[in-house]
């Protein structure tokens, strides 16, 4: 491949219900792409559903044992060949077309980093934006603005999957949490450097456990446990 515009970063497990709509929608996506998908160990059909979409994907990469999200990022980091690098959940919380603003952005050349927020209100679009519980949308808040006091940024949106980097500095960045704490290790790393962060509103359509949410309170935990230890330690 011909250093494509994007790689598209796709960290998947168990996720049978949305494995292939995900797939269509995101290779059906008008941009220069690179398409790396990494089966998180998946024990439910999932995995031969990528193998079937082989011909959709640049790179798919098989963990032998869960690991978690971050553990996925991580191994999917230097196979990177796009000038930006945007990470992708499978489950379809977050539309794949948001990722044409989200390029436009980064693109701008006024930032190295884009996140693209799930509570700022987009003028152009009036769908409410479902977190599924309200509990999760004071975690939410509770753990941006900690992440914003500890690393002096002005997010509102600190968590969000949709993240989008310049490559170069991407790939410069060592991740060490094998988790969803990718969140939290990577936006203090970011501070750190100094990086500023650009913020754009995105859709979401938040799932419930029922139907598959993976993330629980034990993370949120961990995430004020990462966020202190990569700023202070």
């Amino acid at each position: 491949m011909n250093n494509p515009k994007l790689t598209i970063i796709i960290p998947a497990y168990n996720e049978i219900n949305t494995i292939q709509n995900l797939i269509d929608k995101v290779s059906n996506l008008k941009i220069d792409k690179q398409i790396i998908l990494i089966d998180d160990n998946s024990e439910d059909g999932t995995s031969e559903i990528i193998k079937k979409n082989s011909n959709k994907l640049d790179k798919i990469i098989i963990h032998n044992k869960n690991m978690g999200k971050g553990a996925a990022i991580k191994s999917a980091q230097k196979f990177i060949e796009g000038k930006y690098v945007v990470i992708q959940d499978a489950d379809l919380e977050y539309d794949p077309n948001d990722l044409y603003s989200l390029l436009d952005e980064i693109e701008k050349n006024r930032y190295k980093v884009v996140y693209g927020s799930r509570v700022l209100k987009n003028p152009l679009n009036k769908k409410s934006q479902n977190f599924s519980h309200s509990l999760r949308i004071a975690g939410n808040i509770f753990l941006t603005k900690l992440s914003n006091l500890l690393n002096r940024q002005k997010l509102t949106d600190a968590h969000t999957c949709y993240k989008i980097f310049e490559s170069n500095l991407f790939k410069s960045i060592k991740l060490n949490e094998k988790d969803f704490s990718f969140c939290p290790e990577i936006t203090t790393k970011l501070s750190l450097l100094n990086e500023k962060i650009l913020e754009v509103p995105i859709n979401y359509k938040g799932r419930t456990y029922d139907q598959g949410k993976k993330i629980k309170a034990y993370d949120g935990l961990k995430a004020i446990y990462v966020l202190l230890k990569y700023r202070f330690f």
